[in-house]
């Protein structure tokens, strides 16, 4: 195992990792410790190349720190990224010499699962570090942090509707999904239990079909979901899907969705204010997966104190709503505010 020290400006630590033997590269990345160690998913996810890695692991780390912070839990914000498929070339092995890298940072950084990490690739990791969390306990407490994530977003994106479309109630609400991974299809699932019309869109066609199937949702192309007739556009995909193209094409009021990094760009947030559309902070509705993995590496994990936390993504979101309208600012630019608030003193 060879570890590399990346020097980045405004991040307190950034490491390069290489293990030939398991062909690991990885890349672990803490932004910001004040609030305590680095605690943040893996992304798995084959790069185009090492500086594309790089970005979006410094910005995920930075979004951390923010989310954390609001979610109120005593963590710093930590990420890291592992160039390779996830579906070809990750293997048990690389799992185990990525859990010896995250080990060798004595609890700088504690990790979790994120898109192209499973369950079992974490409990490869346990057997090479204790600094890896989000599996069910021999108590049955903690687990997938994903079902959670959907819950928190569908409580935030209620509370959205509240302050732009003036009910909390969803019931017979279009919303347009993109991205049907495990908290896309969590997310549809509460929809369509409380009554939503749902519009869906992925890659791919197995989670599209049972998402027809099992809740009448409307199929449309991925580059399309942002598009259409709906009250909420909830993109649960990759980062960067408020684009310089898309945001010319959002017809929702509210853009509230489980996705991490949905603004391409800093300033899309107070584009989207000008254009009267109600944008629900990334790191503030799609925290509940970090706040239960947070209280499972603390120690202190609880189903009723867990869904308290959850349904406080709302109260937060509805004051950022608040004071955006008071103030005549962007909820972007109020929710970093509160976070600097917490995270800096």
């Amino acid at each position: 195992m060879e570890s590399r020290i990346l020097e980045v400006d405004g991040w307190e630590k950034v490491v390069q990792f290489t293990d030939q033997e398991t062909r690991l590269n990885a890349i672990v990345s803490v932004h910001n410790s004040n609030l305590g160690s680095g605690l943040g998913g893996c992304r798995i996810r084959k790069y185009a190349s090492f500086d594309d890695g790089l970005a979006d692991v410094k910005n995920l780390s930075r979004g951390m720190t923010y989310k954390n912070a609001l979610g109120g839990i005593p963590f710093g914000g930590g990420k890291a990224v592992v160039f390779a498929d996830p579906y070809t070339e990750k293997t048990p092995e690389m799992m185990r010499a990525f859990g010896k890298a995250v080990d060798s940072l004595n609890g700088f950084y504690v990790s979790a699962p994120d898109s192209g990490v499973t369950t079992d690739d974490i409990h490869e990791m346990r057997k090479s570090t204790k600094y890896a969390a989000g599996v069910v306990d021999e108590q049955g407490r903690g687990g997938n942090p994903s079902p959670v994530t959907a819950y928190g977003v569908w409580k935030g994106m209620q509370a959205a509707a509240a302050h732009a479309l003036g009910s909390g109630d969803l019931k017979n609400m279009r919303v347009s999904i993109l991205g049907l991974g495990a908290v896309g299809m969590a997310l549809a699932e509460h929809l369509h239990e409380e009554g939503a019309k749902l519009i869906v869109a992925d890659v791919n066609e197995q989670v599209l079909a049972i998402a027809k199937d099992k809740f009448g949702a409307v199929v449309v192309g991925p580059n399309d979901a942002c598009a259409q007739e709906v009250e909420i556009y909830a993109p649960c995909a990759l980062g960067g899907a408020i684009n310089e193209t898309t945001i010319k094409r959002i017809k929702a009021k509210v853009i509230a969705g489980a996705a991490n990094n949905q603004l391409q760009r800093p300033g899309y947030d107070g584009v989207l204010k000008e254009m009267g559309i109600t944008y629900a902070p990334d790191y503030v509705i799609n925290a509940g997966g970090v706040i239960s993995i947070g209280h499972e590496v603390m120690g202190d994990w609880d189903r009723g104190k867990l869904y308290q936390a959850l349904d406080n993504i709302a109260v937060v979101l509805t004051r950022i709503f608040d004071r955006a309208v008071s103030e005549d600012t962007s909820t972007g630019i109020v929710a970093d505010t509160l976070a600097e608030e917490i995270f800096r003193n």
